[in-house]
């Protein structure tokens, strides 16, 4: 797998990627919550981040997005992976792709899962990311740099 910069050709790409993992793991799209699909470049690129997409015989199987946010922190979002590309390191490609990204250019960083995604957890946590607290559901994890 290569990891390449998101351009807006890959829009529909990453669209089936990620609604494809959430819908995989029992998750329906959300008007709301994905919003920030339809327009990556404003969403990520426009507030300094970056997006990023796993590539593998011309296609997009994965997606890494990194948002900044206010006081030179960032939001690492978004890490997909299709199902087939798993367990063979690509997920964790994905995942230091978007963490370089982070240490070059923010403070600190945080990010949120699901509490059901265990192998996510677990490689957060292997990462250096302390957890935080528990809302809705969801497990909020950051690290400074």
């Amino acid at each position: 797998m290569i990891i390449q910069r998101y351009d807006d050709t890959r829009n529909e790409e990453v669209h089936d990627v990620v609604l494809g993992v959430l819908k995989e793991h029992g998750f329906e799209p959300d008007r709301l919550k994905d919003a920030d699909l339809n327009d990556i470049n404003g969403y990520y690129f426009g507030s300094g981040g970056a997006f990023f997409v796993g590539i593998v015989d011309g296609k997009v199987v994965g997606t890494a997005g990194i948002r900044k946010l206010g006081e030179n922190r960032c939001e690492i979002r978004r890490i997909y992976l299709k199902k087939a590309f798993r367990d063979k390191g690509n997920g964790k490609k994905l995942f230091r792709t978007a963490l370089d990204f982070a240490e070059k250019n923010c403070s600190g960083v945080f990010l949120k899962t699901d509490s059901t995604l265990t192998k996510a957890i677990d490689m957060y946590l292997k990462h250096g990311f302390t957890f935080k607290k528990e809302e809705r559901g969801y497990l909020y994890f950051e690290k400074t740099f």
